[in-house]
């Protein structure tokens, strides 16, 4: 029998990417593009029934971090196993491209102490087979994985390429080092890359504690790159900042867009320091944008979480003389320590050493954000069940419940920080943000963070938190959420080939059954180069994951199947070829 289409979906509930309502179709795919959506007559050499699931475009995340585990993985897990099809790294101005032979150590370092990546996974894991941008972007379209993904020219190793010890060093770039900056960006947009990324608040430091080497880059420094970046006629920028002078600082963003005229977005979070401040940036974006000046603030709907346990980066007694006389042990020795009362009764009465580590010092400071982590991930819990609170029901110190958590069970147990966009004890303010015009969903840091954060399953919580489960406040329509994690990403970074269930588009696909769907509790693998240790998340719920026309996750587990492909520079709307599909 003569087939038409390499696949068709049938009987599913569609939800096509640009915010219509749902509706009862089928999807046929033939070489990896969307042929026809609606009712599709024909036959296939493969079919799968979709009744009672939701049939979405595959997830377009912006904001990731794959750049080492991309040279030595074909997986880009945890994002593909929620959904994502398309990741964009390079983000926040770190990574491992330009780097010539002396500087890989300096790059590593940057990459461990940002993105909390260990120094022996990336001394082992990565082929360094490149100096060039062009030469990194060579070698990793020569292998396939399960999803695409694109990249972005860093800021960190652009300068460190062309200033050495001097841009490691934050040093003003002189003219003739912005040049050479503007003329390397140029030539790797021209390759293929998304666009220019940079970093420029103090939470990002390399392993010694040095702040990233573009923290105080000069006005003439950023809108040089930036108009290099116009030149391209192609591109985005992304940008992460503190500010700290919000006014000057915006400055800078506001000429790098409108000198480029290419669009750029910023990370924006609630800070607890400044519970209103992000409502002010906004402001300043919306400025911007009614100037003709795109610029997209990067959000997302729960805290920005840190967790803390005995088998992560830290716990709440890192800092602490005792604790780190044994830190070296191995997990189940250093279990029996802390379960011992003498060794107990002496960490419990030791002050901690913060000179080291500047993170911890406001954590004692704020157990109150301090929430355990169940089985069932509570991403916006209430303030009554923090760790202040529940010791203070209990009768006993914060930190003696700290200690009870950590050698409860198993010893695998984990406290959530609620390290920013949870100031009210609510998620309203990130329901306002990702409700603003001037929004783009992001920050969910796949591939880094290995051992503190795991956000990674931003896309997975949108639908289970948002669309079906929340009970404190304001829900949004699945629509919505499906358009802002799709068509609204894919947009945003210029990958217009995707995002949207319809004729033309790329076949990259989700199958889903919704009420099914949970977010498990995030743990410790220990699969990188090295035997280095990560942070992984599950989720029930996702029935198939196709990327170009290939199911590469069926039930949560990899078919093996590898249609990913770097993806080179923007990419065009079917609309081109086949009309004006969607708005």
């Amino acid at each position: 029998m003569d087939t038409q289409f390499d696949l068709i979906i049938r009987n599913g509930t569609i939800v096509d990417g640009t915010g219509s309502e749902p509706y009862l179709g089928d999807i046929a795919i033939k070489n990896g593009v969307i042929t026809d959506a609606g009712k599709v007559e024909g036959t296939a050499h493969e079919e799968i029934d979709a009744l009672g699931l939701l049939v979405t475009p595959g997830f377009v995340d912006i904001h990731t971090h794959y750049d080492g585990q991309v040279t030595w993985g074909e997986e880009l897990t945890p994002s593909s196993i929620h959904g994502v099809t398309t990741a964009v790294m390079g983000n926040c101005g770190v990574g491992f491209a330009p780097c010539r032979p002396g500087d890989k150590g300096r790059l590593i370092s940057l990459m461990e102490g940002v993105e909390d990546i260990p120094h022996p996974v990336l001394e082992e894991g990565l082929p360094w087979n490149w100096e060039s941008f062009p030469e990194y972007m060579d070698s990793l379209s020569e292998k396939k994985y399960d999803i695409d993904f694109a990249a972005q020219v860093p800021h960190g190793p652009l300068r460190v390429y062309v200033m050495g010890e001097r841009g490691a060093n934050r040093e003003p770039a002189t003219e003739n080092d912005i040049a050479q900056m503007a003329t390397i960006t140029k030539e790797a947009i021209e390759v293929g890359a998304l666009g220019f990324s940079t970093s420029r608040t103090l939470n990002h430091r390399t392993a010694e504690g040095e702040p990233t080497p573009t923290l105080t880059a000069e006005i003439k420094e950023m809108v040089g790159i930036a108009r290099a970046v116009g030149e391209s006629k192609a591109g985005v920028m992304q940008v992460v900042s503190d500010f700290k002078e919000n006014e000057s600082e915006f400055r800078i963003l506001r000429e790098m867009a409108k000198e480029s005229g290419r669009p750029l977005s910023v990370s924006v979070a609630q800070h607890h320091r400044s519970p209103v401040g992000w409502r002010k940036i906004l402001e300043n974006i919306s400025a911007a944008n009614e100037d003709g000046i795109e610029i997209k603030a990067q959000v997302c709907g729960r805290p920005v979480g840190v967790l803390f346990g005995l088998e992560l980066s830290n716990n709440p007694f890192s800092t602490h003389p005792s604790y780190q006389a044994i830190e070296h042990l191995s997990f189940e020795e250093k279990l029996e320590r802390l379960r011992d009362p003498s060794f107990q009764k002496q960490l419990l009465s030791e002050e901690p050493i913060l000179d080291t580590n500047p993170f911890m010092r406001q954590v004692f400071k704020r157990f109150n954000d301090l929430f355990i982590m169940g089985d069932k991930p509570d991403y916006e819990p209430k303030p009554e069940s923090s760790v202040a609170e529940i010791a203070k029901t209990r009768g006993i110190d914060p930190m003696e419940l700290c200690l009870d958590v950590m050698t409860a069970g198993d010893g695998k147990a984990m406290i959530y920080y609620t390290f920013l966009n949870y100031a009210d004890y609510s998620l309203d303010p990130s329901l306002e943000m990702m409700l603003h015009p001037d929004t783009v969903l992001g920050l969910g840091d796949g591939g880094a963070h290995c051992g503190t954060i795991c956000d990674g399953s931003f896309t997975t919580h949108m639908l289970t938190h948002w669309v079906r489960d929340r009970s404190r406040g304001e829900r949004l329509p699945l629509p919505w959420v499906i358009k802002a994690h799709c068509q609204d990403t894919a947009k945003a970074v210029g990958l217009l080939d995707r995002g949207v269930l319809a004729q033309g588009y790329k076949a990259d696909i989700n199958i889903i059954d919704f009420d099914a769907m949970e977010l498990h509790r995030p743990e410790v693998h220990y699969d990188l180069p090295a035997g280095g240790r990560r942070l992984m998340q599950f989720a029930d719920g996702y029935v198939a994951t196709i990327v170009s026309g290939e199911v590469v996750y069926q039930d949560g587990q990899s078919t093996g199947a590898r249609p990913g492909r770097l993806v080179r520079g923007n990419q065009p709307s079917p609309a081109k070829f086949f009309g004006s599909i969607v708005a």
